[in-house]
């Protein structure tokens, strides 16, 4: 991604400059100098044929695709310790096109509410008696694109497969292939949304411009609403894991991801960016985008300030996660009903050994020692159209 933003960056400021926000200003600037001289270094030396290589610091940025490897590690196991031995499901959350363009211009308000509407919409329909009528907790991430890097916002859900009974003495076990009813939870989702976006506007935090300037005036607001709820919105429910370590298998490559990774992009050359994506029709395909399209496409995914993408809810959620999920075990351990279901267990995720992951390319045998630091230096050509910003993410 560095690559194609020191490529590009310039023409998409020449073309579009003017209407990117600050962050999206400060992510071109601090992923343009991701593991470049920009940003200082180290000094490795092999053991054995003494080749020395440079090693450049990287940008630490949350969208940066290249950065967020160690992060991912340190959040997984924490996760892992939190897991408990029922099968989870995976519920998501999505909004209609409409919807998605309105977020383009109000992302903090828009996702907050889809967090909000989409947490409150599995709490309650889980408590409902009819339904399964316990306490439940979950992890919610928030996914903004496409494979093709358009915007499409969108929640996803992993729900351990039951909960705590209302009064706290046993666990309520959900069925193993169905977990709560979709229909339900997509009208309850819809009816909920729209009433924080309607809640929205009447406190004015709502901005409205190009596609969406007819929604400023309070009847244009209130015939989009009424059209929006005459549509069915999707929520849909993928078939459990098998086995918490699934589960953990899944976060691993799924939760501290961006837009598009290093892997799929293919090519770039002056025409612009190719790059990989999956089709559900057609499977593998590819796809080239004029440079400064593909950055623009990327920059839609740049969340506002400080925006957490990661939340806890229910009996996850973080004031009392420690002391809810002992309880939870307690039940589990008393309940030996949900042990009934034998699950396959999944391969560990395996990090990289630091022989492979420090092992001389050149050589082949020996070992790469860090032997010394190098200062960050100016980049003139980078310096002179992507000031450094201050790093918002």
């Amino acid at each position: 991604m560095g690559d194609v933003i020191r490529r590009f960056g310039p023409a998409l400021l020449e073309q579009r400059g003017a209407r990117l926000t600050s962050a999206q200003h400060a992510v071109l600037s601090t992923l343009g100098r991701c593991h470049t001289a920009a940003l200082g270094g180290h000094v490795y030396r092999c053991d054995a044929c003494g080749v020395e290589r440079p090693a450049y610091n990287s940008c630490g940025n949350r969208h940066c695709p290249s950065c967020l490897g160690h992060k991912s590690a340190a959040w997984l196991a924490e996760r892992e310790a939190e897991l408990l031995p029922v099968p989870y499901f995976h519920v998501v959350f999505t909004v209609p096109a409409e919807i998605a363009a309105l977020a383009l211009g109000n992302k903090k308000v828009i996702y907050s509410i889809l967090f909000r509407a989409a947490s409150e919409t599995l709490l309650e329909v889980a408590a409902n008696p009819q339904h399964l009528g316990a306490d439940i907790g979950f992890l919610a991430i928030l996914h903004t694109w496409t494979q093709t890097l358009l915007h499409h916002p969108h929640i996803h859900c992993i729900v351990p497969g039951g909960g705590v009974s209302p009064d706290g003495t046993r666990w309520v076990k959900s069925r193993d292939d169905f977990f709560l009813p979709i229909r339900v939870l997509s009208r309850l989702f819809r009816g909920k949304f729209l009433a924080y976006l309607a809640e929205a506007m009447r406190a004015g935090t709502l901005r409205f411009a190009g596609s969406t300037a007819p929604l400023a005036t309070p009847a244009g607001f209130a015939s989009f609403l009424q059209e929006q709820r005459s549509k069915d919105w999707v929520v849909y429910a993928k078939p459990p894991f098998g086995s918490p370590q699934h589960v953990l298998k899944y976060l691993a490559r799924y939760t501290h991801r961006v837009a598009i990774s290093d892997r799929r992009i293919l090519d770039i050359q002056d025409t612009g960016v190719t790059f990989r994506y999956r089709d559900n029709d057609r499977g593998q395909q590819t796809m080239t985008l004029g440079g400064p399209e593909f950055l623009r496409r990327f920059l839609l995914h740049v969340l506002p300030t400080g925006f957490v993408r990661i939340r806890y809810f229910g009996l996850l959620a973080n004031r009392n996660r420690a002391k809810n999920l002992a309880r939870c075990r307690e039940l589990l351990a008393a309940n030996s009903t949900v042990h009934e279901r034998s699950t396959p267990s999944a391969p560990a995720i395996v990090k990289p050994a630091d022989d492979e992951r420090y092992r001389c390319p050149c050589c082949g045998t020996g070992r790469l020692r860090h032997v010394g630091l190098l200062s960050p230096v100016a980049v003139p050509d980078l310096d002179a159209w992507a000031p450094i910003a201050r790093d918002t993410s």
